[in-house]
């Protein structure tokens, strides 16, 4: 039997000694070196600089384990095969590794290591890196990055700034400095919000202006808060029934201002690009159902003058995709989070107000807390269901701008701040989910669209009628067809200062902070009175501070967001000149997405 052993045979020692050595060789030779046509990279051994260049980049693993798992060699291998064919084919071929370093995975795995992030993720880096050179990768080790080096992320702080200080144009189609519009401002070009000469503004008012402008931006918007980590979460960090990704966390809807991208002010070139692609038709349709273009108008109904002095000077601004059925509405709906909920409610129901629409509550005030404590740990899509409809009532009416009819207003689970203005006239004979709260409060439902002759025997026990028709029960809309109606309705509305026509999309902006420790900083500095101004680019990068406490706190249900920034009270003000001479300005405390930096 030893006499049929190949003389050298191939075996583990013999493999691990031919790698390793030619490994060693290869690193010596500089075998995988990209030259760059100058600097400190420049040194060309192999003379192959003047070749076709190439750029391969894997998707950088996240250093949240203390090791890679089987699944990161299958993609690459793959592309080093392809990286190599390429260099013997000719090619100046960059290929390296990056490790996506902030954000919170590696936190996790951080806290339960019980190491500082930086201590943790630099042993990851240095033990994956250890792997990969075990897999005789042909990478250019001197490129190889961090998301977490300072010398890194003070270009992922100077791309924010870049769109901090940009806005949308929708004449170009595409994103121009703030500067230009702030030169539209001042020369007349463009009529500032309340009409004033931009010279009458004071520098805090001029800042406020171009915030609502600017493609990065604070605002105010329904949240994904999960106590058990501490922080703010996007919608892809929380899982179909509401708990969080990391550590499954219970998962709450919660009003906070958050630093948001606006993206949806490139939906219209986002859709027509679409066309562009080489992609199937079945994708493209889920990017355009995800886009969700819808145009319709957007209708203003103020709230009743009995309703109360802070209530009777507000008007609730609805969207919708159908105001040819406005005469049909007949009561009105806003998302429990709505944040003009708090100043529409009343003080008190009237005395004969129907026992059905307070949820057994003593006041308004009583029914709209114990409401939002249950939908707010719902998750969208638990609210979208098909269900028994529940809300409660506000105690106030508003009222119908084309009839001035006098109708309730509710809250209820089954409209979305995340949709439209997040409030709804509700058509009960025109929209199924309408009618069925209709028919639970007892509310009236007009038809404003003829059904054909066949409908009742249809829909046993009658029903909504979604479909088109002519115009009934509408006044001077009465015959005209749905697109005929939706053009007059509308220019009715533009006449009477009661509405405008609209386009709006499913699509929102991105959530783009964290109540995190381990994140790039948000360059970004606030004045007195509280406007975000841009940290300039010589005074970049923005260090992340050393923290000992780094560790987000776990908390309750009603605590508010507490980012550990915060707790770095020295790095939390800093003395600048940013134009007005020397003053100090407060630090925003959050910190950037984990994907940010790739």
């Amino acid at each position: 039997m030893a006499d049929d052993m190949p003389l050298h045979r191939y075996d583990a020692e013999t493999a691990d000694e031919l790698e390793t050595r030619w490994q060693a060789q290869w690193l010596a030779d500089g075998t995988h070196h990209a030259p760059n046509p100058a600097g400190h990279l420049a040194d060309d051994p192999l003379g192959v600089a003047d070749r076709p260049k190439l750029f391969i980049m894997d998707m950088f693993p996240y250093p949240s384990g203390s090791g890679l798992h089987v699944g990161h060699p299958l993609g690459y291998i793959a592309t080093d095969v392809y990286a190599r064919f390429k260099r013997m084919s000719g090619f100046n071929v960059l290929h390296t590794m990056g490790f996506d370093a902030f954000g919170l995975p590696a936190e996790e795995h951080a806290r339960q290591t019980g190491e500082h992030p930086r201590i943790n993720t630099e042993n990851n880096i240095a033990n994956m890196t250890r792997q990969l050179d075990r897999l005789g990768l042909g990478h250019d080790k001197r490129r190889s990055i961090a998301t977490t080096d300072e010398a890194y992320y003070r270009w992922t702080q100077w791309i924010f700034n870049q769109i901090f200080n940009a806005w949308f144009d929708p004449d170009a189609g595409k994103a121009r400095p703030i500067a230009e519009l702030e030169a539209q401002f001042a020369s007349g070009e463009r009529a500032t919000p309340d009409g004033r000469a931009w010279g009458a503004l004071s520098s805090s008012e001029r800042r406020s202006v171009l915030h609502d402008f600017r493609l990065a931006y604070v605002s105010e918007a329904p949240v994904n808060w999960c106590p058990g980590l501490g922080t703010v979460l996007a919608n892809e960090e929380v899982t179909a029934d509401g708990r969080s990704d990391r550590g499954n966390f219970p998962v709450f809807k919660r009003p906070l201002k958050q630093w948001m991208m606006r993206i949806t002010a490139y939906a219209d070139r986002l859709l027509e690009d679409l066309d562009l692609l080489d992609w199937s038709d079945s994708i493209k349709t889920m990017q355009r159902n995800w886009i969700g273009r819808s145009e319709g108008a957007e209708v203003r109904f103020a709230v009743d003058a009995a309703s109360g002095d802070a209530a009777s000077a507000t008007t609730i601004d609805v969207f919708t995709t159908r105001p040819d059925t406005l005469f049909g509405a007949t009561y009105m709906v806003l998302a429990p989070e709505h944040p003009l909920v708090d100043t529409l409610v009343a003080d008190a129901y009237a005395d004969d107000v129907n026992p059905a629409w307070t949820a057994g509550a003593a006041t308004p005030a009583a029914a709209v807390a114990a409401y939002r404590a249950r939908v707010e740990q719902m998750t969208d899509v638990d609210r979208q269901e098909n269900k028994e409809k529940t809300g409660v009532y506000l105690g106030v009416h508003a009222t119908n701008p084309v009839n001035g009819e006098s109708i309730p207003v509710f809250i209820a689970d089954y409209v979305l701040m995340g949709y439209g203005t997040g409030a709804i006239m509700a058509v009960p004979a025109q929209d199924e989910r309408d009618w069925d709260f209709a028919m639970e409060f007892g509310l009236p439902i007009i038809r404003t669209v003829q059904p054909p002759v066949d409908f009742d025997d249809a829909v046993p026990g009658d029903g909504a009628y979604v479909g088109d028709g002519p115009a009934v029960n509408s006044s001077f809309l009465d015959g005209l067809g749905v697109e005929d109606a939706k053009a007059a309705i509308i220019e009715w509305l533009e006449a009477n200062g009661s509405g405008v026509g609209m386009v709006t999309t499913k699509l929102r902006d991105w959530l783009f902070a964290r109540q995190r420790y381990w994140g790039e900083p948000i360059p970004i500095v606030f004045d007195d009175d509280g406007n975000p101004i841009s940290v300039p680019d010589e005074h970049l990068p923005v260090n992340l501070p050393e923290l000992i406490d780094w560790a987000p706190r776990q908390l309750d249900e009603a605590s508010e967001p507490e980012p550990p920034l915060g707790r770095a009270a020295e790095w939390a003000t800093v003395d600048l000149d940013l134009g007005d001479g020397m003053k100090t300005y407060r630090r925003d405390l959050n910190v950037m997405p984990q994907w940010a930096g790739s």
